[in-house]
């Protein structure tokens, strides 16, 4: 079948449901990719999902469920069969199965730990010990070890004789009787060095580790700091547990960037885009209250100095310019201090001087725009007076918003709050009271 896009698969798939061409649909399923698949079911109507899922081949329909977003892959299991459900869930990987086990069903749960042997059920009982944000809820099972004090030939045969390496393999795991972690074994040197040098002369003894609750986040940086594929996860006192792999990573920071951009309209980024109406209504209800309360809040602002308003109708155009320019100035100042949160950059250690510098900048913006502003307004209204109190408004706007843009999100970090959740709504409330208040109040002192 020729590459499409898509958009395309969809309409053919859609078209072949309407029109009952169940050869065609069998076709479009057996030969896209899990992912591809997953993709195609997020952008359906939940009616048109079953159809789809229950023609493909039990291996890839595991892959499909671990695949597709949370929400969607709740719906799916709710409706199928619990019998299929199992069977396709035991053709995943150890850790693909502790993924899912949260949304599966207690029935099949109790079917899956039936089945699998009991080195599988170990192995699995010890992955679902462990937050799924954390190293040990990303690790796998699928180790290849070995021993210091052999030869790379012995590794050499060792691997020849094995049918298939997991997937990601680029070292081996170096351990001894205990299991204690006592290095890495790179593929590349098992291959290009001299056969019958031991494995203790080429070993990496100093290999970047987990432990098992470190956070996903800072696996995720370690990951791109240090170019990793793979990397083993050790408890406490050095026991090799499992390892970690680049495209757990991938999927880490995928799910965090979606993250990032749905939790500032107070969204989830797993929910299904099909979901019922009165779910997404009752979500997006409560953020909407909440940026009504703050608009409320800016209001009770601007009617303290209704009568110097109605005394001088201009500052009632030029008021949202100030606030305007303010929320934007925090924003970006925002959006550097919480990514520099994110990855460690931005600490307790550097923050006065990240906040001296933003002051700066915002200080400097605020000059600059203050003199257009000031200009346009003085020009406009025939007012040299007014220019000057907009332009002094801007200053103290920016110079407002610079701090509150370092400072909101290193306060609710502290307090264990997600910047990313409250601090734009909060900076918006900010920006535009002090943006309100200094335009207002300055004309009261002066122009009334």
């Amino acid at each position: 079948m020729p590459q499409l896009e898509q958009s395309d698969i969809q309409k053919l798939i859609l078209r072949a449901l309407d029109e009952g061409e169940d050869d065609e649909i069998n076709q479009l399923a057996t030969s896209l990719h899990p992912a591809d698949i997953a993709d195609l079911l997020e952008g359906l109507p939940p009616e048109d999902r079953i159809p789809i899922i229950t023609r493909i081949d039990l291996n890839r329909m595991g892959e499909v469920l671990v695949e597709v977003a949370e929400g969607v892959g709740r719906d799916l299991i709710r409706e199928m069969d619990e019998n299929i459900l199992s069977k396709a869930v035991q053709t995943l990987d150890m850790d693909d199965i502790a993924d899912i086990i949260p949304l599966l069903p207690d029935n099949v749960i109790a079917d899956i730990l039936y089945t699998v042997d009991k080195e599988s059920r170990q192995d699995l009982n010890s992955l679902i010990a462990y937050p799924e944000d954390t190293a040990g809820g990303l690790m796998n099972v699928d180790t290849i070890h070995a021993r210091e004090d052999i030869s790379l030939e012995v590794v050499q045969r060792y691997l020849r004789l094995k049918a298939t390496l997991p997937e990601y393999t680029d070292k081996l795991f170096i351990v001894d009787r205990e299991n204690h972690l006592q290095g890495v074994l790179f593929l590349s040197s098992v291959l290009t060095t001299d056969s019958e040098k031991m494995v203790a002369d080429v070993v990496d003894r100093e290999p970047i580790t987990f432990k098992p609750l470190t956070s996903e986040i800072d696996v995720a940086d370690a990951f791109q700091r240090y170019n990793l594929i793979s990397a083993p996860v050790i408890s406490d006192d050095g026991v090799l547990l499992g390892r970690i792999t680049i495209d757990d990573v991938v999927d880490v920071i995928q799910e965090h960037a979606d993250r990032n951009v749905m939790v500032r309209a107070g969204l989830n980024e797993e929910d299904d885009i099909f979901q019922p109406v009165s779910q997404s209504t009752r979500k997006r209800a409560l953020w909407l209250g909440v940026n009504l309360l703050t608009a409320f809040m800016a209001s009770f602002v601007i009617g303290i100095f209704e009568a110097t308003i109605e005394q001088l109708v201009a500052l009632a155009v030029l008021m949202p310019i100030v606030a305007n320019m303010g929320g934007n100035s925090g924003t970006q100042t925002l959006t550097i201090v919480i990514r520099g949160i994110g990855t460690g950059t931005i600490n307790a250690a550097n923050a006065t001087r990240v906040l001296r510098k933003e002051f700066m900048v915002g200080s400097l913006n605020g000059i600059l725009w203050a003199l257009v502003v000031a200009v346009i307004a003085t020009i406009w209204y025939q007012n040299i007076a007014l220019g000057l109190i907009i332009g002094f408004a801007m200053i103290i706007n920016l110079m407002a918003a610079a701090a509150a843009g370092v400072l909101l999100p290193l306060a609710l970090d502290k307090l264990g709050i997600d910047p990313a959740l409250a601090a734009g709504v909060a900076l918006t409330t900010i920006t535009d009271i002090i943006g309100f208040l200094s335009v207002l109040g300055l004309a009261t002192i002066f122009l009334l």
